[in-house]
């Protein structure tokens, strides 16, 4: 019969053909598409409990949300020190090429020339030493001295493998003469080993946010990779002077100890000169090598009010620290 139809309708016919099948794919698809979002619809509406109560148990143990316990948070670093130089425009002679004057008390930051300058520190390295090694060596504790302290290399003040030594002994030591072998052995006594006590000393260095700081020994004798800089110093000594027990050492200027014989007693005398020359000189420690040059943590306290100065690579360290402690206390 199509044979007999005019071209003309068949083209009509087939073009109506042509529309409803579009029309009929079109309802298809929409129905397809409204299918989809009513099933994810419901699905979202769908308690979780319900299809999990069907799963496996997963092998893989589920991820903690990192502020479920504010105890498992970073803690943020103390503010040790704080503020531009309250007397930055007041002139003072410091030929120390990095130096800084604080206020003990309260942190606050008095004076200061390149303070975030980075140096070698030398012996002020035990400042962290005693830090740590305070909290983790018990006071009257009993240390047998270890073979690996005696082989640090000079100054020591002459520890023998094997000797049963008070632990207080070797902080005076450490603090006032300043040997290295008790900065090794009280390192060992802390850690177990020196690489484990430099791992406790850097991480303690970056708790406090002395981010300018870095050791590769406990005792300062090492320069390469041992450095620090003025402002991290007043911060780690203004951190040191919690401990009770640190302010009392740094303060000492002479003990005498009985000691097994043949030595029989030794006399520490502190190597800070500060403490004989300067009126309210507290502390704190000196340091010197070949390439640091001369190195003073100092402090002194007059009416009630501490500062710290710290002076690195100078040649005349306790010239500088007068004058800068001088300083704060005219200002006072």
């Amino acid at each position: 019969m199509d044979v007999l139809t005019p071209v003309k309708r068949r083209r009509r016919r087939r073009r109506y053909r042509a529309r409803r099948v579009l029309l009929v794919l079109l309802v298809v698809l929409a129905a397809t598409g409204a299918g989809i979002w009513f099933g994810r619809r419901a699905e979202a509406k769908t308690p979780h409990h319900a299809a999990a109560a069907h799963r496996p148990p997963s092998t893989v143990p589920a991820r903690t949300t990192q502020h479920a316990d504010p105890k498992q948070q970073p803690e943020k670093p103390p503010r040790l020190l704080y503020g531009a130089p309250l007397l930055r425009g007041v002139h003072v002679k410091v030929r120390a090429p990095a130096a800084i004057l604080v206020d003990a008390d309260t942190g606050r930051v008095l004076w200061a020339d390149r303070p975030h300058e980075r140096r070698k520190i030398a012996s002020l390295t035990k400042i962290m030493t005693a830090t740590l090694a305070l909290r983790e060596v018990q006071w009257d504790t009993k240390i047998t001295v270890d073979k690996r302290a005696t082989l640090v290399p000079l100054v020591k003040e002459g520890l023998r493998t094997g000797e049963r030594v008070p632990a207080w002994k070797l902080f005076y030591s450490l603090l006032l003469y300043s040997g290295n072998d008790d900065a090794a052995q009280l390192a060992i006594s802390s850690a177990g080993s020196i690489h484990a006590f430099l791992r406790q000393m850097n991480d303690e260095a970056l708790k406090l946010g002395l981010h300018d700081t870095h050791f590769t020994t406990p005792s300062g004798v090492i320069d390469r990779g041992n450095y620090s800089t003025p402002w991290d110093l007043a911060a780690l000594t203004r951190y040191a002077f919690r401990n009770p027990r640190f302010d009392q050492l740094v303060k000492t200027k002479r003990i005498q100890v009985r000691w097994s014989a043949p030595t029989n007693s030794k006399i520490y005398l502190n190597n800070n000169y500060l403490l004989h020359e300067y009126t309210g000189a507290n502390g704190v420690k000196t340091g010197y090598t070949h390439e640091a040059g001369w190195c003073l943590v100092a402090s002194a306290t007059r009416h009630g009010k501490r500062l710290i100065a710290v002076v690195l690579d100078s040649p005349n360290m306790y010239a500088d620290a007068k004058r800068l402690l001088n300083l704060g206390f005219s200002h006072a």
